[in-house]
């Protein structure tokens, strides 16, 4: 029986070493939404911080949460694609993960030659290649450019043939990431249909969307990522409304700290001739705290 279950994982990465480390940081803390740890010269991403979480039989999980909270790296994580650096992963079940496009395919090679590799990354049984060989090309609607090489395709084509072979294995535990979401509109209905009976066949299905309606139509259950840490866990709608609540309150709170910035900057015409300009830069200046 396909079940999930993680207890107290943490996962970190080291950053480029930078010369200044309160450059560093500043520079990070802007683009990171994980924490971020000195480890000595260095800084390490702190990306999942403590993660609890258990999925049975017949659940559908959601993961939501802003870019760099780390959904992702909980992804990699339950595809076995990385080690936590501390607590522990226990997945039972063939997993069929789907959050790498591309994995395998090179471009130099025709569509056809392709089929085979992804598939053994996959982990595909010599029935599940030789079937795919065969249904594959029909499926994708390539015609003739599946003897082509992949380096020809439009994004559409290539779509196209990456999402057949990720769907072309069943497995007990398929983890999905939204880059399926890519393809023309004539793509999106039939893709939608496969991608029905793929989940169906498995025993619990992972899905990592920045889609609130996708998340809210495909899950029973969801969990917001915020910094690396489980923020809430539960029914689609509870969470997605709280999430979008944080969200909206994010937001005005930065437009009100830029503002109260903004009211305290010092214009450069009564800036005494004896003092560097530098010392009213923004950065120095106390950071307003927002009620």
């Amino acid at each position: 029986m396909p079940s999930i279950r993680l207890k107290g994982v943490d996962f970190s990465y080291p950053v480029q070493q930078l010369a200044d480390q309160s450059i560093k940081m500043a520079l990070l803390q802007n683009f990171v939404g994980s924490r971020l740890a000195a480890r000595g010269s260095g800084v390490e991403v702190n990306a999942l911080v403590g993660v609890d979480l258990e999925v049975n039989k017949g659940e559908r999980l959601g993961i939501i949460g802003r870019n760099g909270s780390g959904k992702s790296t909980l992804l990699l994580l339950l595809a076995g694609l990385l080690r936590p650096n501390a607590g522990e992963i226990d997945v039972k079940g063939r997993i069929v993960s789907a959050i790498t496009p591309g994995l395998g395919v090179s471009p130099e090679r025709t569509g056809r030659q392709n089929i085979e590799l992804p598939l053994r990354l996959l982990g595909a049984t010599d029935e599940e290649v030789r079937r795919a060989q065969e249904t594959v090309p029909a499926w994708t609607g390539l015609g003739s450019f599946i003897d082509l090489p992949v380096r020809t395709y439009s994004d559409g084509m290539r779509a196209r043939l990456t999402f057949a072979l990720s769907t072309a294995v069943r497995g007990d535990i398929f983890i999905l990431d939204e880059w399926l979401n890519a393809g023309d509109a004539d793509f999106v209905n039939k893709a939608r249909r496969r991608m029905r009976r793929t989940l169906s066949d498995a025993g619990i299905v992972v899905v990592c969307s920045h889609s609130m309606s996708i998340i809210e139509t495909m899950c029973s259950k969801v969990v917001w990522l915020d910094q690396g840490r489980v923020v809430m866990t539960g029914r689609p709608r509870p969470v997605i409304y709280a999430y979008k609540k944080s969200i909206v309150y994010s937001r005005a709170a930065s437009k009100k700290l830029k503002e109260n910035r903004e009211k305290m900057r010092v214009p450069s015409d009564v800036v005494p001739s004896d003092v560097p300009s530098s010392s009213f830069t923004p950065s120095n200046i106390p950071s307003t705290s927002v009620p």
